[in-house]
């Protein structure tokens, strides 16, 4: 129980120290557009365009990783039932309306670390532009004040795992 407070306390400071940036206003608008990036369709597009290329491999990785993520995703939110951030702190209001209650772990972070894994899996070249990308996809995500920041790191850590395995396994 005390590892379970030592962690909020940590989130706690961390989300304070993020709010209280200088130009938080300006990181919020950029956060918007960073969290949107990850909302969803570009992931069906990209696997699309793994199956116009005929590329059944990387369609198939992408699939069975984000059957597999989602599912995973799912089961953790209910398992732990974590409230957001404006829930979980008095008077505190995140800068947009969550999709749903809980907030463990972050969705967005998650399939944007298993796309960030499976395009540099296919284009090694990329790894400079997809990891970077989906690290500001879960600062955005703390910006907004949907999300603490180990919420943030579980859905890194979920997304790229799964990916990793099945990269192994198919």
């Amino acid at each position: 129980m005390r590892l379970l407070q030592n962690i909020h306390q940590f989130d706690l400071v961390t989300f304070d120290w993020c709010l209280r940036r200088k130009r938080r206003d300006l990181a919020v608008r950029l956060s918007r557009y960073i969290s949107f990036t990850a909302d969803g369709p570009m992931y069906v597009v990209i696997g699309v365009l793994f199956m116009l290329q005929q590329d059944w491999h990387m369609a198939k990785l992408l699939a069975m990783a984000f059957l597999i993520e989602r599912s995973l995703y799912f089961i953790f939110k209910s398992l732990f039932r974590r409230n957001r951030p404006a829930a979980a702190i008095p008077g505190f209001e995140s800068a947009i309306v969550p999709s749903d209650q809980f907030s463990f772990p972050s969705g967005h972070t998650s399939a944007a670390f298993l796309m960030a894994c499976a395009m540099s899996f296919a284009f090694p070249w990329m790894v400079w532009f997809v990891y970077p990308w989906a690290a500001s996809v879960g600062a955005a995500r703390v910006m907004l004040g949907v999300h603490f920041p180990t919420d943030v790191m579980a859905g890194a850590l979920l997304g790229h795992t799964i990916c990793l395995v099945l990269i192994d396994l198919i």
